[in-house]
């Protein structure tokens, strides 16, 4: 099947990025400092709240048109990137702004105009891997990811053994996305369809127009990710961001798999849409399972072992980022949820009901981060986005309930398995008491596969599934 081809691509591009995004992050953190490091922190969270103007929910659409009308592409493509060419120019002229009459140091405005340039790049890039993904290709989209991370890191060890300084680090970035664009584009060009820009204005007003709900939530998704980097930047100063930054570093690798599964089944949901509804409910039945039980074992083991983790990635002047991991990661759990919930949403044409959530989020996420930073620093920042993602899931599950969607109730079985076989873990690991965490990773996969054994928490479809894909890999 083509979806395990599929599977094995991006599996592979993410575990790549994922093993050298955790070198050139330690690399850079240690290089650069607290401080420096929470500047670089703070162009990147900037810039990536201004990308959402840049795309604007274009390329989810296209990848959901395309995944049902793939005859569109031309189309898609010439009216794609030119409409994205424009909203790109402007986003970075407001972008220079906003820099300009609310940032006064230089190196911080100098950085950040680097990295709107690099967005730029990365938000014609999501144009791209949208298409992309909407054909099945995801061998292209998943080289480009790896070229991404491979000069990233390559440019990361230059960079510091030559001591050129942060402005090169945010170059090495700029470097990157380049060359990834690069590439993209003569893929796409080559392999899926001829690339004419085409200015169809008419298309561009009803593409702009179908694609508001989605550019709505990515804008309060983009805003209750990174507003908080963003308010600890103007309410504490660089060195808490450098702090907060450390944990956030470490749970952007866990989230690469999520983003595994995001770039396969979106358009497999969104052509079940088309096609099987009750294989689309059964879909995310599946994925809300295998997602829980891949994360939450993962939420416990980073929760006990969270100080010795950022004391072997970041060094001790980091140190104080531990107890912000031990928050922030059980968000993770809620990204796994809730992106599994808002992708049957959005595939099934239910992309306002995803807008209005995310709309309710962000401004609940402001106002508790405006409040709890300023008691708690980035200690309640951490808290802010995890109580954050607990309300989008139970808003979504609500939605999801009342709809013809509703899983039964053998996913609630699943569910109370999976925690009891993580609680086993829990109380294991604290028993056990392990002085290091490595040695602690296979003693708790051990347990923890036999709590899934003895819970019976894998059906026969399950181990079909694994079967299957351990078949089509060999």
């Amino acid at each position: 099947m083509e979806i395990f081809k599929n599977t094995s691509w991006v599996m592979t591009s993410q575990i790549i990025t994922s093993i050298f995004g955790f070198f050139w992050v330690i690399l850079i953190a240690r290089y650069l400092g607290v401080s420096e490091f929470g500047i670089l922190t703070f162009a990147m969270s900037f810039t990536g709240l201004m990308s959402i103007f840049m795309d604007f929910g274009i390329s989810t659409y296209t990848t959901r048109d395309l995944s049902r009308d793939p005859e569109l592409a031309s189309k898609y493509f010439g009216n794609g990137i030119s409409l994205k060419i424009f909203l790109a120019i402007f986003s970075f002229f407001v972008t220079i702004a906003i820099l300009i009459a609310m940032v006064h140091e230089s190196l911080t405005i100098g950085v950040t105009l680097i990295f709107a340039i690099h967005t730029i790049f990365l938000s014609m890039g999501y144009l791209f891997n949208g298409v992309i993904q909407a054909f099945g290709k995801m061998k292209y989209q998943a080289i480009g990811i790896i070229i991404n991370s491979s000069l990233l890191l390559a440019g990361t060890l230059f960079v510091i053994f030559t001591n050129l300084g942060i402005y090169s680090v945010a170059m090495v970035y700029l470097i990157g996305s380049l060359i990834t664009i690069s590439y993209l584009y003569i893929k796409s060009n080559s392999e899926i369809v001829p690339i004419k820009l085409q200015f169809d204005f008419s298309f561009w007003k009803k593409s702009v127009k179908q694609a508001i709900p989605f550019g709505l939530t990515n804008i309060f998704t983009t805003i209750y990710f990174m507003i908080d980097t963003v308010m600890l930047s103007f309410m504490k100063g660089s060195i808490s961001v450098g702090i907060y930054s450390s944990a956030y570093k470490i749970i952007t690798v866990f989230t690469t798999l999520y983003m595994v599964y995001n770039f396969v089944i979106f358009p497999l949901m969104s052509n079940l849409y088309k096609n099987s509804a009750n294989m689309l409910k059964i879909s995310y039945k599946k994925s809300i399972k295998y997602l829980l039980m891949i994360i939450l074992p993962i939420a416990i083991g980073i929760s006990y072992y969270a100080e010795p983790v950022v004391l072997l990635i970041f060094g001790s002047q980091f140190v104080l980022g531990s107890s912000v991991l031990q928050v922030l990661i059980w968000n993770v759990v809620f990204i796994f949820i809730n992106g599994a919930s808002t992708l049957l949403l959005n595939s099934s044409n239910k992309e306002v009901a995803v807008t209005k959530i995310n709309a309710i989020a962000c401004v609940f996420n402001f106002i508790l981060n405006l409040v709890l930073i300023s008691y708690f620093d980035y200690i309640g920042a951490s808290i802010a986005t995890v109580i954050t993602g607990l309300l989008i899931c139970v808003i979504m599950a609500y939605i999801i309930i009342k709809s013809k969607y509703r899983p039964d109730f053998s996913l609630v079985k699943d569910m109370i398995k999976i925690i009891i076989s993580s609680l086993i873990l829990a109380i294991i690991l604290y028993i056990v008491n392990l002085p290091s965490f490595i040695i602690a990773i296979p003693v708790g996969i051990i347990t923890y596969l036999i709590a899934i054994a003895l819970t019976k928490t894998l059906d026969s479809t399950d181990i079909g599934i694994i079967k299957e894909i351990i078949g089509k890999k060999n």
